[in-house]
């Protein structure tokens, strides 16, 4: 009788076990699928005890249009909903956004970039290989940003493919354009509107393009990035404004 009752309870030990792993291999398939489809993930087993959102802007901002299937892409549709939902949840402490982007789309990349910075939430930004172009407004849009040593970024007057009818009226709307990403980074940094203006029109950087390329430190001694640094740091940073916030609330 002692022998049947103790299988008895090591089989549902056994059957407990087995069904907390099935768990576990579902959650991983999910967190890769979503990886896989969306470049984001949500770090929940933290060090910190904080819920964090994982947000990759990688490749070319896409815009309206899609883009070749053998192009990296951010498309706006995957990360405005999540935006919206991460602001909505009080399950999620804290948002890393690690950037690696040539740019791509004016309209898509603002959309993100204001949705950013207008989160509750605690936010910290990483640029990593690059962050270019309207990757620029995205990388100053958070709380707090770092750039990594080797990490660099563009600016550069807005581009236009195809061909231009009525040249007075397009030059106009390009410096609407121009002055609303400018104006973006300004308020959201420490670099000047002038000395944004003087970057953007630089002629002695680069031989085919205007504009300026920035690496690391560089990016910081001109006030788009707050501090030189890798993820350590990153998140580090984060978990700290996640602190401050929680103790300010309390």
């Amino acid at each position: 009788m002692a022998e049947q009752i103790q299988k008895s309870t090591e089989n549902k030990k056994d059957g407990k076990q087995a069904e907390k792993e099935d768990k576990q291999l579902e959650k991983d398939r999910e967190q890769q699928e979503q990886i896989r489809e969306s470049g984001q993930l949500t770090l929940s087993e933290s060090k910190w005890s904080h819920k964090l959102h994982l947000l990759s802007i990688i490749g070319e901002v896409e815009g309206h249009e899609c883009l070749a299937s053998v192009n990296k892409t951010t498309k706006y549709e995957h990360v405005l909903p999540k935006l919206a939902e991460i602001e909505d949840s009080a399950k999620i402490d804290g948002v890393l956004v690690l950037l690696n982007t040539v740019g791509g789309d004016v309209e898509s990349g603002l959309a993100i970039a204001e949705m950013i910075a207008s989160l509750s939430t605690p936010t910290v930004s990483l640029v990593l290989g690059g962050s270019h172009s309207i990757g620029v407004p995205l990388a100053v849009s958070t709380d707090y940003s770092f750039i990594v040593p080797s990490g660099t970024m563009v600016i550069h007057p807005v581009r236009m493919n195809g061909p231009v009818i009525g040249a007075p009226a397009t030059y106009d709307y390009f410096e609407k354009m121009q002055n609303r990403i400018l104006t973006f980074i300004a308020n959201h940094s420490r670099a000047g509107m002038e000395r944004l203006e003087e970057m953007m029109m630089n002629t002695d950087m680069m031989t085919n393009d205007l504009g300026t390329i920035l690496i690391g430190q560089q990016a910081v001694d001109e006030g788009l990035i707050d501090e030189v640094g890798g993820i350590d740091l990153a998140l580090q940073k984060l978990h700290e404004i996640i602190r401050a916030r929680k103790n300010e609330q309390a």
